[in-house]
């Protein structure tokens, strides 16, 4: 199991080399947002999420925004599970940090991270993905950890759901 250091910025250290150096991080295109549900005691709650699924996508990440809309977000996806650390370097605006296993499952939330820390902030156990809602989200919708993210890539989601 490799223990990946991501940031919402994303660079998994251990996995990949450090891509901030040698990319224009500020001009990532994302492509079009996906669609995103959680399932959470009897509710589903949509989201509409950009997919960081390269080393440069998760280098970026959300850094350098804003604004996160309520019902939006972002996907980290990783091509291999392991212990995920992140940190809120050059990301002004607080995020939950959803910590997603292979399943779906939602393994650990850190709620409403605080904008430019450098505090680590660990998944605790492997994990497959992050999700990044809007600081507060989480809360407010009731999401718990062993709510189930719904979306192809924890392949628990039907040809007529996508």
């Amino acid at each position: 199991m490799k223990k990946l250091l991501l940031g919402t910025f994303g660079a998994a250290v251990l996995a990949m080399p450090v891509l901030a150096q040698d990319a224009d991080i500020k001009n990532v295109d994302f492509g079009a947002p996906e669609a995103l549900m959680i399932e959470s005691d009897g509710a589903t709650h949509n989201f509409s999420v950009e997919i960081a699924d390269t080393p440069e996508k998760q280098t970026r990440g959300l850094m350098y925004r804003d604004v996160i809309e309520p019902e939006k977000g972002m996907l980290f996806e990783y091509a291999e599970q392991g212990v995920l650390s992140i940190w809120m370097k050059n990301t002004g605006v607080p995020l939950d940090i959803i910590f997603v296993r292979q399943n779906g499952k939602i393994l650990k939330i850190e709620h409403s991270a605080t904008p430019y820390s450098l505090r680590s902030i660990s998944s605790e156990a492997t994990v497959a993905a992050v999700l990044e809602l809007a600081g507060g989200r989480a809360l407010e919708l009731g999401i718990m950890p062993g709510d189930v993210v719904k979306h192809p890539f924890f392949g628990n989601v039907g040809n007529s759901e996508q």
